[in-house]
């Protein structure tokens, strides 16, 4: 877990105005032949087979019609304002916003792409999906779960096209910040624009920009949201992270508890619930004392007796930034892995949700796409029990194998971070590349 909210966004980061890192093809090679042995050590399927690759691109076909013909069964969301807001270098656009504001209450719209539309049991797709359990993100390389032929297409919400979604619309008390109303349903939309994280920060500070007034609006939400998971006790590991971000997050982790409250307390049913065990009060008390040792770091007095949660929260706040990254080692040592089960017992530690799931992302995740296919259909998989381990798993593997990843860039002089903002380029000249070490690849 490498955040309190590492079940939402992965870590693409924003692609910098720099060009591409530039590498000999000697090391682009030696990373090519690591990719691939670590494919091998955990079974991450790269290539798809043709049987999904053909069936992905029949349904890109004829796609403005069916929708047309769609529309008598969805509710008819065109005309609303909607936005999408992601990495400069996002492959695809899986979930958009609305919002609007009346006297007592909020009104948030987070659309999902209708994957399940495309993507069902019946068809070689899900079989495949089910098979890879997610999409896996290297630095500068991407194992998809879908093929980018249907996921990058007619199941991205790009702007000015209409699009099939999964609405979760909830009405939420502006005092409170409880729900009010929830609804759940399939509709058509039109994204306005696709924003970036640093474009959705300009449209906040330009009040002449398009789209300022429902950003200011969705960051106010997002923000009391922010807070109150903070005062409720929520872990939140990066305390910096700017409005934008906020936005996303918050208003996917609010649909994510939506969904996931109406499919336990509404319908009783079974679905891929996201659990996340506490760690024991020793394994707090470890990672409590390691912070209070670091220098420049203080744990306030009267947050010791409390929450171990606010503890550390109050600790990254005051916290010096050089010290952020121990403290986060400190608390990820103890945290247990979260993991997909068909039951919500226990609930979130880390986010301190009582029941929690996945829902916002079914182009990278195989829990969010059996989900919707549950929320719509009401038909639970027989194989659910084993379908959450096999995506636990998944996870846990891509999870090592971007680590090892990693770790190998490292050793031969790479900085992962920046060819994940900012991708690879090849040159035939050494003397063009920035990085020319393929004599020292480990073995």
């Amino acid at each position: 877990m490498s955040d309190a909210q590492q079940d939402e966004e992965p870590a693409q980061g924003t692609a910098e105005d720099r060009g591409p890192v530039t590498v000999t093809q000697g090391l682009a090679d030696a990373l090519a032949d690591k990719r691939e042995s670590l494919f091998a050590e955990f079974e991450l399927r790269d290539e798809f087979p043709p049987e999904v690759v053909r069936e992905a691109k029949d349904r890109t076909e004829g796609v403005q019609s069916e929708i047309r013909d769609a529309i008598d069964d969805r509710r008819d969301l065109r005309d609303r304002t909607t936005w999408t807001t992601d990495p400069a270098d996002a492959q695809d656009f899986d979930d958009a916003i609305s919002v609007e504001e009346h006297e007592e209450t909020y009104q948030l719209w987070v659309h999902i792409a209708d994957v399940s539309h495309y993507v069902h049991p019946d068809s070689a797709m899900w079989e495949e999906a089910v098979e890879r359990g997610n999409t896996v993100y290297l630095p500068g390389y991407t194992v998809h779960m879908l093929p980018p032929i249907l996921a990058e297409t007619v199941c991205s919400l790009v702007p000015d096209e209409d699009r099939l979604a999964h609405t979760v619309e909830m009405r939420i008390d502006k005092e409170t910040l409880s729900f009010d109303e929830v609804d759940i349903y399939k509709s058509v939309i039109r994204s306005d624009e696709r924003l970036t994280y640093k474009e959705c920060e300009s449209r906040l500070e330009e009040p002449d920009a398009p789209l300022h007034e429902e950003a200011v609006l969705a960051y106010e939400i997002a923000d009391r949201l922010h807070e109150q998971r903070k005062a409720d006790g929520s872990l939140v590991l990066n305390p910096s992270r700017d409005r934008a971000h906020t936005v996303i997050e918050e208003c996917m982790l609010k649909a994510n508890k939506a969904v996931t409250h109406e499919l336990m307390w509404d319908r009783g049913v079974e679905a891929m619930y996201r659990v996340h065990p506490q760690p024991t009060p020793e394994q707090w008390n470890e990672a409590l004392r390691e912070i209070q040792e670091l220098d420049g770091v203080s744990i306030p007095g009267d947050a010791w007796g409390d929450d171990p949660r606010k503890a550390v929260n109050a600790a990254l706040e005051e916290a010096p930034d050089r010290q952020l990254n121990k403290i986060q080692r400190a608390v990820l040592k103890v945290m247990p892995r979260a993991k997909y089960m068909n039951d919500p017992f226990g609930g979130h530690h880390a986010l301190n949700f009582d029941i929690y799931g996945h829902f916002t992302s079914p182009i990278r995740r195989l829990s969010d796409l059996i989900n919707h296919w549950i929320v719509h259909e009401n038909d639970v998989p027989e194989t659910l029990v084993e379908l959450c381990d096999h995506a636990s798993d998944k996870q846990k593997d891509g999870e090592t194998a971007e680590r090892l990843y990693k770790q190998f860039m490292q050793e031969v002089g790479l900085d992962p971070y920046a060819v994940n903002n900012r991708g690879i380029e090849v040159v035939d000249d050494p003397e063009d590349a920035r990085y020319d070490r393929p004599d020292s690849v480990p073995e």
